[in-house]
């Protein structure tokens, strides 16, 4: 758990991060922002996944390539906790857009060693992080290559204002990966989003399993998703 500077929220805020075994300043890692869901924090996706193990197993096995995880908190507001009501929380979701490339990123470049460019940067999340992501992710193509959106919440845009360059989409991204449960009431948004992409041909993974909008599915679509990443 480290802290940082946020000039976007005015205080000290909080992020998990995880770093492969054998991290070492005399190399450059490629790094994965994660995103929690509207009740979660920068603690939720340990919880859920143990990405740490995840990813240990992964690159042990040679399945992943050496990465940095960072787990922020991408509710960007002073009292940052959910609260009794975590929906009124949501403007402040739309507002880490600005906390993630004006503070979290560069808070990150600063501490460890990584790639800063676009092909070296992912972002994924679940719920209302996945939302987040395919926000943030498609529309700052300069900045991340590679997105990932596990059971996207409403606060997703609507899939025209999310990709309304679709040639641009398909010559900047390098894997957008689309997944959700068959279980999972909010099945709508992510099946929208997948229409439309189908429909302009922008090539993208969509991955549909028997969960519903739970741990197990992001758990197991964040193994999936890791295993492409910058290959």
């Amino acid at each position: 758990m480290i802290e940082y500077d946020s000039t976007t929220v005015g205080s000290k805020r909080k992020m998990l991060v995880y770093t492969p075994p054998g991290y070492t300043s005399d190399q450059k890692y490629p790094v994965l922002y994660l995103l929690h869901g509207i009740g979660g924090d920068e603690t939720e996706w340990q919880r859920f996944a143990t990405p740490d193990v995840l990813l240990d197993n992964l690159i042990a096995d040679g399945k992943a390539v050496p990465m940095i995880i960072v787990m922020p908190n991408g509710r960007a507001q002073p009292d940052d906790r959910p609260g009794p009501n975590p929906m009124a929380t949501a403007p402040a979701f739309a507002r880490f857009e600005r906390d993630l490339l004006d503070d979290v990123i560069p808070a990150i470049q600063a501490r460890y060693s990584t790639f800063t460019d676009r092909e070296s940067r992912a972002l994924a999340g679940l719920s209302m992080g996945g939302g987040q992501a395919l926000n943030f992710g498609l529309g700052h193509l300069d900045t991340f290559a590679w997105v990932g959106g596990f059971s996207s919440a409403p606060n997703t845009k609507p899939p025209a204002e999310l990709v309304p360059d679709p040639a641009a989409a398909k010559e900047k991204l390098r894997l957008l990966w689309l997944s959700c449960g068959n279980k999972d009431g909010l099945i709508r948004i992510s099946q929208g989003v997948h229409g439309y992409l189908k429909e302009q041909g922008v090539p993208h993974v969509w991955h549909v399993d028997g969960n519903g909008h739970d741990a197990t599915h992001w758990r197991n679509n964040l193994w999936f998703f890791a295993q492409r990443l910058f290959k």
